[in-house]
């Protein structure tokens, strides 16, 4: 009997949390909503995506390597999900307000996935927002007036099915990582 009840201890014990490849940062305590427009005109909060794992990237629409590539990791994640992918929202929030209309912003993410969404933070809020996520981001003036690029944070923020902040998904960590994660979160 003494025996029997070690060995439920022990496989009780043995039970660990999932392996997740991006950096669990679950109940951290910044990363955890928003409210913003999206490129439709919707006010958007993490509520309107309950039962599904949201993806958020801050970036800009003009960005030549760093943006595209983990747009397209994230379309790629979904895409390897299958069915499940439609349990995958990925967000865009830019940190260019001054060139990334909403049209600007619509035209970028659904060229990724239809079902993308860009959210736009007007430039006294855009602060809030990225302040609020521990997000960097910074104006470097170019040859004129409108050849400027932005220098900013380079990974992505994944919440699991009730809106939970859950990793932090590094620059360049890859598709297959990022569908893996998304996996063991839908799980629950």
């Amino acid at each position: 009997m003494a025996a029997g009840a070690a060995s439920l201890l022990l496989a009780a014990c043995s039970e660990s949390p999932p392996a997740f490849k991006g950096i669990d940062i679950t109940g951290a305590d910044y990363a955890t909503g928003f409210s913003l427009t999206d490129h439709n005109g919707q006010k958007r909060t993490l509520d309107d995506f309950k039962g599904k794992v949201v993806v958020i990237f801050f970036g800009f629409t003009q960005c030549p390597d760093v943006c595209p590539t983990s747009m397209t990791e994230m379309a790629e994640a979904k895409r390897l999900l299958g069915p499940d992918g439609d349990r995958f929202q990925g967000l865009f929030i830019s940190v260019d307000p001054e060139r990334d209309t909403p049209e600007v912003m619509k035209q970028y993410v659904t060229q990724f996935d239809p079902s993308f969404l860009a959210l736009y933070a007007a430039p006294g809020e855009l602060e809030a927002v990225a302040k609020s996520f521990k997000v960097y981001y910074k104006k470097v003036e170019g040859k004129t007036p409108t050849s400027y690029t932005m220098d900013h944070s380079a990974g992505s923020y994944v919440y699991d099915t009730t809106g939970r902040i859950r990793l932090y998904n590094r620059y360049n960590s890859g598709a297959q990582s990022l569908a893996d994660d998304v996996r063991l979160l839908l799980k629950g």
